[in-house]
């Protein structure tokens, strides 16, 4: 199975968290703007920040480390990719079983009615008007269908991965620094159950002594290099 973070996406344009003056939350405070309480309090302001970064995202397109996992996966040597990333760039490269711990911008959600309004409309509705999109079926303030700072990752998916972790025989983690939990807690599931853990990430993690492989170029050379060799 696969686990990947911000860093396979960041060869694509997006942004990661917190590198030097690129990252997302280099010059924000996340508790200020994506924090659960910020959309409940002033869904307005908490859009001024989010309709950016709808907009910066909704071009995006996958690069080749995530063409990469979705040929391995096309050959049956992944089971799965679990990733950490809004983006929707894993299914638009053609991943098929795909859980998305942190939700998918592809979608928000109408928090009183439980409609759901596609990216696509979300930008529409935030181009023709000054603050929050709101559900045309009951005027509430939309929520983007991602995990904000505050609320619990979705029951379901995590049970998922979870479960994919205890029996995966080798996690291929890509771009991830495995710091955030519970997220961060799935490798040690598949070591401590005897499967490997290959790593494919720059900068350390807390797993670098419990690796089979480390590499540490960028993602899109060493899985390009990784097909090649398969």
């Amino acid at each position: 199975m696969v686990l990947t973070g911000a860093g396979i996406s960041v060869p694509s344009g997006i942004p990661d968290f917190r590198s030097p003056g690129t990252g997302l939350w280099e010059n924000v405070d996340p508790m200020e703007v994506a924090h659960i309480d910020a959309w409940r309090r002033d869904p307005d302001r908490f859009w001024s920040f989010y309709g950016q970064r709808f907009a910066s995202l909704v071009d995006k397109q996958p690069n080749d480390a995530h063409r990469a996992l979705a040929e391995l996966e096309r050959r049956g040597l992944v089971r799965a990719v679990i990733t950490q990333n809004i983006d929707r760039l894993h299914r638009l490269a053609g991943t098929d079983r795909l859980i998305e711990v942190h939700g998918s911008i592809d979608r928000s959600v109408c928090m009183q009615c439980g409609g759901r309004v596609s990216i696509e409309r979300v930008v529409g509705l935030l181009a023709a008007a000054d603050g929050a999109p709101l559900c045309e079926a009951c005027v509430a303030p939309l929520k983007p269908d991602v995990v904000l700072f505050g609320e619990l990752l979705p029951e379901r998916a995590l049970a998922e991965a979870q479960a994919l972790a205890m029996d995966a025989d080798l996690m291929l983690c890509v771009g991830s620094s495995l710091e955030v939990y519970p997220v961060a807690g799935l490798p040690a599931i598949t070591h401590g159950g005897g499967g490997r853990l290959v790593l494919v990430t720059q900068g350390p993690t807390p797993y670098d002594g419990d690796a089979e492989v480390k590499l540490d170029g960028d993602v899109v050379t060493e899985l390009r290099a990784v097909v090649a060799a398969l």
